[in-house]
Parts: C-alpha cells; structure tokens; sequence
C-alpha cells in the first residue's frame, strides 16, 4: 500500500492583495496542500490571521513581513515548498532569487519581469535544479486564446493587441499581451508591413512595438479587471479573439496546477501552457 503523500506547503507573498487572498482561500480549500505562511508589506495587516482578512475563516498563519524567515519554514516541512508571488514589479525579482536560493520553488503570477532577468532567475533556477514557474496569466481560457492566436497568425499579415486593465496594475503592457505577442512571433513571420509614412502627433498613439512588429495598446481604468483583445485583419474582413475576467476565481485552478506541477521541475518553465 502507498503511503500517503504530505500536503505541499505554500508560501504566499502578497497575500493581503486581491489576487493573493483569492490564491489563501484556493490553497485553504485544496486537500493536497498547506499554507505555512502569508507574506505582505501592508504594515496595519501584520499579525492578523490571513484566514481572516481573505475572508475564508481563521487559518492561524499570520500575516508577516519577513519573507525569508517565512521561507525557511516552507524548507523544514516533509514535502518541496512552494512560494507563489503576487507582489510587485520592483522586488518580484529578488523575491524568486531568494525562494530559489532556499530551494523554494516560486510560482510567479506578478508581471514586469524583464526579459534579462527572466534568463538570470532561468540560469539560477538551473544551477540550483529547482522548478520555477513564471506564468504571466493562469487563465485556462487565456492559454486558448493564444492558441488560437497562433493559428490565426498564419493566415493573416495584419495584427495589433489591446489589453486593459484595472488602473492599479503597475505595468504595461501587461505580461500576457507580451507572452501572446511573442508567442506569434515565434512563426517567423514579420507583421503589419506599413502602407504608408506614419507620423504620430502624439507619442505612442500608435502603442507600444513588440515581437516580430505587433503593436500593443494598453488601456487603464477602474471597473476593468484583466481583458485582452487580439484583432488581425485582411483586406475585406476583421477576425478579433477576446478574453474577459469577471472574477479573480478564474485564475485559481491556474495557480493550484502550477502548484502541484512546479514540485516535478528542475527549472525554470514561462508560460502556463508549458505545463498543461
């Protein structure tokens, strides 16, 4: 008979956010896993039960300040820990390197990330033969939707993306228009020859260039939560794939696959379809 196998523990960082309280109610409710700690900067949040502020129930994990001190308590359990990282685009790099460096393997949902330091914390994580997953949208219906993309792609020469997001979201564009734009930038084909001399009258009109030509437009504003369009077109007609968010509960089954798949890596993955 096989022994039963430990929970996983987890570590949330950003854990008083909107995306992390909804990431301690789906770790909370999920059998195969222990949440062991709940990092957050909010310092009038320190001491209070995370359980409490996500709305789930007491959980007796307090919210702490300290992140290495937390991950060392992910090393002491039976089972691999697992950080997962909603924070901010100004430490969510020194954040993975330091759950790495604890043989902590991080699930990373905060974009802005580099694409330098996305190859640095590839290089560590490979060094150390520590699974880490950096997954700019969890999903399901976003990782469609890029497919999706890359079929359209090879039909049409013409492409441009608009993401739009809540207007706390502190970069753009956001990480999936970046991940989707390379994605079809990877059928070697250069996008949206121009036909005429643009001027822009004011800078940027035009969006920001990114792989292989394809221009992404960000939009900000209270009342959004994450969307993305993808509008290709040819001459006569217009084909636009779309991906709404209505509820951060979407994101959750995302997160707790990366989860329970980052304990089998070595190294670094990008991209939630690299582990479906």
């Amino acid at each position: 008979m096989t022994a039963p196998t430990s929970p996983i523990p987890v570590v949330v960082n950003g854990a008083a956010g909107k995306m992390g309280r909804e990431t301690v109610k789906a770790i909370a409710a999920a059998d195969d896993m222990m949440l062991v700690g709940a990092i957050d900067a909010n310092p009038e949040l320190l001491g209070q039960d995370i359980g409490e502020i996500a709305g789930c129930g007491p959980l007796e994990v307090p919210i702490l300040a300290d992140l290495q001190s937390t991950l060392v308590v992910a090393t002491q359990e039976q089972q691999q820990g697992v950080m997962v990282d909603f924070t901010h685009p100004s430490c969510v790099y020194e954040n993975v390197r330091s759950a790495i460096a604890y043989g902590v393997r991080p699930v990373v949902g905060t974009t802005g990330l580099s694409e330098a330091q996305i190859a640095d914390l590839a290089e560590f994580a490979d060094k150390a033969s520590t699974g880490c997953a950096i997954i700019p949208n969890f999903a399901i219906g976003v990782v469609l939707m890029q497919q999706a993309a890359i079929q359209a792609a090879q039909y049409f020469d013409h492409v441009e993306i608009i993401e739009l997001h809540h207007d706390r979201k502190a970069d753009a564009p956001s990480g999936t228009a970046i991940k989707t734009a390379q994605l079809i930038g990877e059928l070697g084909k250069t996008f949206n020859e121009p036909k005429v001399d643009e001027e822009e009258i004011l800078d940027r009109a035009r969006g920001a260039i990114g792989d292989s030509a394809i221009r992404i437009h960000s939009i900000r504003l209270p009342g959004l939560i994450a969307h993305q369009e993808v509008i290709f077109g040819a001459p006569g007609q217009i084909y636009t794939l779309r991906h709404d968010t209505s509820d951060r509960a979407c994101y959750m089954p995302g997160v707790l696959l990366a989860v329970r798949k980052v304990t089998e890596l070595k190294s670094l993955v990008y991209g939630l379809e690299k582990l479906l």
